[in-house]
């Protein structure tokens, strides 16, 4: 049936699933949540394969219209120094109709003033923390897509932290961002539950942001105030998916070009601070065509990663997936050419009741278009979020299921952390 849009669906997780309860007293668990609230994947069947379905997002300019105000924050963090842009979903109905900034993307805003000043509230609201892909921002289709049904419902807030340097937002040191990047969604999600303390908050990534919430919720463990989330289209592995992107056709010369003119495009608009507070060569920087070679330019030297490589096996989620201790749905597609199946956790996602790996036989990157220029990934998203917050007991999760994060074998004094890095990291906690 696929080649009639229809794909195969399977989910993969532990043989104990994370055991929850309902608000209404009935047991149930993580597994038979995420089965009955992920549809049916019918996709558009002319869009046949991963690569039509994630090329045929450069054609979507349109989705649904939402609007944000911004929000800039300076980084608390001692050393990763400069500030960030968060942009929240405006559900205010007068506020909708006041006209975006043309400095920033469409229909955005600056926060006023006076309304900075008024932010905070005593509701319990679910609230939603949103991290877009790469040199993505709150404008993406495949965002919009995801969130609107939530916050057009009038149930929820939501904000997306926006990777530094991406929509328009300026940087004030050298620093843009890599896949490891989780200290402004750590200091956003502080902010949020200080600012909002009766709210939940729920976390929800694409593609790299994906690849970043999945590196923080393992960093945080139980610590994490977010209550559950939902990643999608990880790429888990970097290396293994730059690997594959390099060793294809396709991926040479078409997806590693796309993906290094967006990095070569960021880093153009930030030219001048690069120059000022890094000793990147920029005349070289702009002149790169490919990812990995963006990757060996700017994330080696900034970050202090040996090679390109190096920096792939220590961003990559798929180890921080073994360490998360809240309800996580993770959503991907098997014929994704940019984040390969040959990356996905099966086994990781095997070993955790706290997660459900959701695999689509269809759907390419961030694709999954249907019928009529719908987006399938949306969802599932909206379904399972929405029970998430409203139908199961959040006070029922038991967040040390698991118990220690680390596994070994003390007869030979062995101990593995999956978050014991290459690289340390001062998370700022």
């Amino acid at each position: 049936m696929e080649w009639l849009g229809r794909a195969k669906i399977n989910f993969t997780t532990s043989p104990k699933p994370l055991g929850l309860k309902e608000k209404d007293g009935a047991a149930t668990d993580l597994l038979k949540i995420c089965q009955s609230t992920v549809p049916p994947c019918q996709l558009n069947p002319l869009i046949f394969n991963g690569h039509a379905q994630t090329m045929w997002t450069a054609t979507q300019a349109h989705g649904p219209p939402l609007r944000y105000k911004r929000r800039i924050f300076e980084a608390d963090h001692p050393e990763f120094n400069g500030s960030f842009a968060v942009d929240f979903a405006v559900t205010d109905p007068s506020s909708a109709k006041e006209e975006a900034d043309e400095t920033l993307p469409p229909r955005t805003a600056y926060f006023a003033e006076d309304e900075l000043a008024r932010m905070g509230s005593d509701d319990a609201r679910p609230m939603l923390v949103v991290l877009h892909g790469l040199s993505g921002g709150s404008h993406e289709v495949y965002l919009r897509h995801a969130i609107a049904p939530l916050v057009d419902s009038g149930k929820w807030e939501a904000c997306v932290v926006i990777s530094r340097g991406c929509a328009n937002s300026k940087i004030t040191t050298g620093l843009l961002y890599n896949a490891r990047a989780t200290w402004d969604v750590r200091q956003t999600i502080k902010w949020l539950k200080k600012t909002y303390p009766n709210r939940p908050l729920f976390g929800l990534g694409f593609s790299l942001g994906a690849c970043i919430l999945t590196n923080y919720l393992g960093e945080e463990g139980s610590a994490t105030p977010l209550k559950a989330a939902v990643v999608v289209a990880n790429p888990w592995a970097l290396h293994i998916s730059s690997k594959m992107l390099q060793s294809t056709f396709i991926g040479h010369h078409v997806y590693q070009p796309v993906l290094g003119n967006a990095m070569r495009t960021l880093s153009m608009r930030h030219k001048e601070e690069l120059d000022k507070f890094t000793n990147i060569d920029t005349a070289h920087l702009l002149s790169l065509k490919y990812l990995y070679e963006f990757d060996r330019a700017y994330q080696c030297p900034t970050w202090g990663y040996p090679t390109e490589e190096a920096y792939y096996r220590d961003a990559s989620s798929s180890d921080s997936l073994l360490a998360v201790r809240i309800p996580l749905l993770a959503i991907n597609a098997v014929d994704d050419p940019i984040a390969s199946c040959l990356a996905l956790p099966y086994a990781e996602a095997s070993t955790n009741p706290y997660t459900v790996l959701c695999t689509t036989s269809l759907g390419g990157h961030l694709g999954w278009f249907e019928i009529g220029g719908g987006r399938w990934h949306g969802k599932p998203v909206c379904n399972f979020l929405n029970h998430m917050a409203f139908e199961v007991d959040l006070d029922s999760i038991d967040n040390e299921v698991s118990g220690e994060r680390t596994s070994g074998n003390p007869k030979h004094g062995t101990s593995f952390d999956p978050l014991r890095r290459k690289m340390h990291v001062n998370l700022n906690q």
